[in-house]
Formats: structure tokens, sequence, C-alpha cells
């Protein structure tokens, strides 16, 4: 397939843009903004301001069957009345600063789970992350078609890439003074977020139960999908990516309401559980826990209510998943 876009300067992108319908009110001013950030990245924050058509109803080569009649959304490349360079500037700023913010507390988080698993497993044998009886068989057992490898030997080599790549002091000092394999406690401390949910995911169910109990959350099973979709969030935001309203694919599971009732704003809306909102409302549910007195959550409630007015294009928060009264639930 041949690629047909050719390349454009700055101007002839900002001219682009403006051809489409976008109204610039300091062409200086976007085309520094084009030069330092980007046409690409800026784009997806602008793509939400495109026009689009009605709901169209397509028909398959046999209309006669029902089953081939799918209805859709045409998008074009027009603006709405409206849109402006400095709302999709405006729109990327608040996106970044909602990356950082989600980071603060992933790191908090991150590195209390790696105590809670250090600690848990560590009380068992000091080596617990070794030995496959202290897994469950899923994980320690089973092998994958491809590799021939169970996913505890997987884990291990990226496990042993870390410590192999590590450059940090205590672990240069315990190899010296203790040598290979690093205890619990220590080996946890060059694990990524990654690295530390899947090794909460392979754990046997009272040794999880156990951990996601001191976050008021009766089965280790949900508490670790939510570890793997904050590992999600935290790649997103390590990454710059748009988060806004990206689509969570891998959507985490939810307790029940008598044990929680903040997630019944989420239990039968599938665009709010679609969003990142639900992934920030786990983490500050998190934080509540690990870090009762942190400013976090009204620094993070402040920034959401900061959220530019775009209702010109029809955008507010609803579209990162946001449920009416959020606030009293925060």
């Amino acid at each position: 397939m041949t690629y047909s876009k050719p390349w454009k300067s700055y101007e002839e992108q900002l001219d682009q843009l403006v051809s489409r319908g976008m109204l610039v009110g300091d062409r200086a001013l976007a085309l520094d903004y084009l030069e330092r950030i980007g046409y690409y990245r800026l784009s997806g924050y602008w793509f939400a301001f495109r026009e689009r058509s009605g709901p169209l109803i397509l028909l398959g080569e046999d209309c006669r069957k029902p089953k081939k009649v799918k209805i859709e959304t045409l998008l074009f490349d027009q603006f709405k009345p409206g849109a402006t360079f400095q709302n999709a500037v405006d729109l990327y700023v608040f996106d970044k600063q909602l990356r950082l913010l989600a980071l603060d507390a992933l790191e908090r988080i991150e590195v209390a789970l790696r105590v809670d698993v250090s600690h848990v497993l560590g009380r068992l044998d000091r080596f617990a992350y070794l030995k496959p009886e202290y897994f469950h068989e899923d994980f320690s057992s089973k092998l994958d078609k491809s590799s021939g490898l169970t996913r505890h030997h997987e884990w291990l080599g990226k496990h042993a890439q870390l410590i192999n790549r590590s450059k940090e002091e205590f672990v240069r000092h315990n190899k010296e003074k203790y040598g290979l394999p690093l205890a619990m406690w220590v080996a946890c401390e060059v694990w990524d977020f990654g690295t530390m949910s899947t090794l909460f995911h392979g754990m046997r169910e009272t040794e999880q139960d156990a951990i996601a109990g001191q976050y008021g959350i009766s089965n280790g099973r949900i508490f670790a999908t939510w570890l793997r979709s904050l590992n999600y969030l935290r790649n997103v935001c390590a990454h710059h990516s748009r988060l806004w309203n990206r689509n969570i694919v891998d959507q985490p599971r939810l307790p029940a309401t008598t044990e929680q009732p903040w997630v019944m704003s989420f239990e039968t809306d599938q665009h709010v559980r679609a969003r990142c909102f639900l992934l920030l409302r786990i983490t500050r549910h998190l934080m509540r826990v690990i870090n009762p007195r942190s400013s976090w959550p009204e620094r993070m409630r402040a920034h959401l209510r900061a959220f530019p007015n775009l209702s010109h294009l029809g955008l507010n928060l609803a579209g990162m998943g946001v449920p009416e009264g959020w606030e009293a639930d925060w």
C-alpha cells in the first residue's frame, strides 16, 4: 500500500486547518504550538471538534437480512462551527495536567502495593517469588501453547532482566554481601507497576484476599483487575498519550454496591465503564487508604472542575466518563 499523504510545512498545516473551518486568532502563536507540540499530537484533541453525520443505516449485500443492517456515524474533515485552535491547545494542556496528577497518585499506589505483596509473600518464604507452590496453577503450571512456558517462567524472565539492568546501589550491595537470589523485600524494589500487578494476578486466592481486604475489597480477583487497569493507566500517562476521552478496552471488574456504594454510578452505564474517570475513581479509593491526608483528591477535583469551556462543541466532563453528581461521591 502506497502512503499518499505529502509532507507539509507548519504554514501549510495551519492553512489546511483554516480551510476546514478552524478559527485561528493568533497565527504566530498557533505556528509556535505546531512546532513545539506537533500537528499529529494535537490532532488527537481537535479530532473531537470535527463534524459528524447523523445516524446512518448501512445495508450489506443482502438487505433482506436484518443482521446485515448497521447504524454508523460518518466523520467529516470539516470542523464544527466555533472550533478554534486555542480550544485544542486548552484541551491538550488539560489532558497533560490530568496525566501528571494521575502519575502522582499511581507512584504512591505502586510503592504501597510492592510493600503489601513482598510482606505477604515474604512471610511465607523470603524467596517466595521463585517458588511455584505459592501461586495458583494457571500461573505456575499451565503451559503457553506457543512458548511452552508458564506465566510464572515468563515473569521470572522479566524479573531477572530488571535485576540485571538495575544500577541501584542497594542491588549491588545485596549481590555482593548476600549473593543471588535477592530476598523478596529487596527484589520488589526493582519491579515496575506491570511486574508487580502480574505477580499479584498469579498469587493464590488466600494471599490476594488478604491484600485486597486492606483496601476494603473482599475479592482479590476483582482487585487484580484493578491493578491491571491501573497499570494500563500508568502506561498511557508515562508515554504522554491522550487520556481524557480514551476508550478503556480492558475494563476492571467492580465489587458489589453493598461493599462499595460508590460503584453504583458505574454498574450499568457502558460509557462510563469505558472511560478513564472510573480508573481515577479507583485511584481515589486506594489513596484514601494509602495516604488519607494527601491533598491529591482535592487537586484532582479542582482540575476536573477546570475542564475547558467547550460547550459550543458539545464537549464536557461526560466525555471522560464523569457521571452526574460525581463530586458528592469523590
